[in-house]
């Protein structure tokens, strides 16, 4: 690869937050991530304008996981290219890229267990309608180990680094070491507070495959993710915050880990608290964030730990 391809945070409007997707300026342009249906007209292409570039020549849409801020904004975008970029992401987490119901099913299986809100499906459903911009099949579906051409002589390598979902992945621009990770390095959560992850043990692999197998020059993360300070890193991150955060990441994750291994063994007692019937671990972590806020991580992560230790259970007894 001859001289460095340039990286470019764009940042979309949604209400308090700010949605992040970044442009690589290749010979066949890409953005990876696409935040919600709004996103593109209204944060990518005024965004691309002011860099002289024009979001019509986009050629790729490279998305690392399929949450709904993630790819509410695929359809649009993948419009405005003239229906002519190639859109990518993992089989895993293609059916949320296919569907709106799949959003509504995953809270359903998960984190609304917890919630006790009886409206919770219909503002699933309402959300889904309201801020993805289209069902789609995707171009090119990926499990990790493939290699994507962007162009004169441009390449981005396809890391599996499930956890945050099964299906995220980390996007690497070759020869420059600058890896794109979506919300797969949680550090201590962005703006709740807490790490969010459906498989634990899967986050803890990825997290350390990352710092120690990818060791990225640059880390470009999904949301401004917090240090245990709680003060935010951006979301482009030099190597040597990169390695501190995927240290953190992986310490507050055994300390969650731990404490959700002590609640699981009580038998998760039921409480008037708002965390309940995981309130022990909340009070281990000095968590007091609100968990009914969505999408919950507290209550995500919590699902996951409970799904790895009902598996190991049952194995025990077979």
């Amino acid at each position: 690869m001859g001289a460095e391809v340039a990286i470019h945070p764009l940042v979309s409007p949604w209400g308090r937050f700010g949605l992040y997707s970044f442009f690589i300026d290749a010979p066949e342009p890409a953005i990876v991530d696409t935040g919600i249906a709004s996103s593109p007209a209204e944060g990518m292409a005024p965004a691309l304008e002011k860099l002289g570039r024009r979001i019509e020549d986009v050629r790729w849409i490279l998305l690392t996981h399929g949450h709904i801020d993630h790819i509410g904004g695929a359809h649009a975008l993948w419009e405005l290219t003239g229906r002519r970029a190639k859109v990518v992401i993992h089989e895993a987490d293609a059916p949320m890229l296919r569907s709106r119901q799949a959003h509504v099913d995953e809270y359903v299986a998960g984190r609304g267990q917890y919630l006790n809100d009886p409206e919770g499906v219909a503002k699933q459903t309402a959300t889904a309608n309201a801020v993805i911009s289209g069902e789609m099949e995707p171009t090119v579906l990926v499990r990790g180990g493939e290699t994507l051409s962007l162009g004169g002589g441009v390449t981005v390598s396809v890391h599996s680094i499930p956890g945050h979902t099964p299906g995220s992945v980390a996007y690497v621009v070759d020869g420059q070491n600058d890896a794109f990770v979506g919300d797969a390095v949680q550090v201590h959560g962005a703006a709740n507070g807490f790490p969010g992850y459906t498989d634990p043990d899967a986050y803890r692999t990825s997290v350390r495959y990352l710092r120690d197998e990818i060791a990225p020059r640059r880390l470009y993360l999904g949301h401004p993710y917090r240090r245990i300070t709680g003060e935010p890193y951006g979301v482009e991150l030099d190597a040597q915050q990169a390695r501190e955060a995927l240290d953190q990441s992986l310490d507050i994750e055994g300390r969650v880990g731990e404490s959700a291994h002590r609640c699981l063994c009580a038998g998760l007692p039921e409480t008037d608290s708002a965390y309940s019937p995981f309130t022990s671990v909340a009070e281990d972590l000095a968590y007091q964030g609100d968990p009914t806020l969505e999408p919950s991580p507290f209550f995500t992560s919590m699902h996951g730990y409970r799904t790895r230790f009902t598996a190991v259970r049952s194995l025990q007894k077979s």
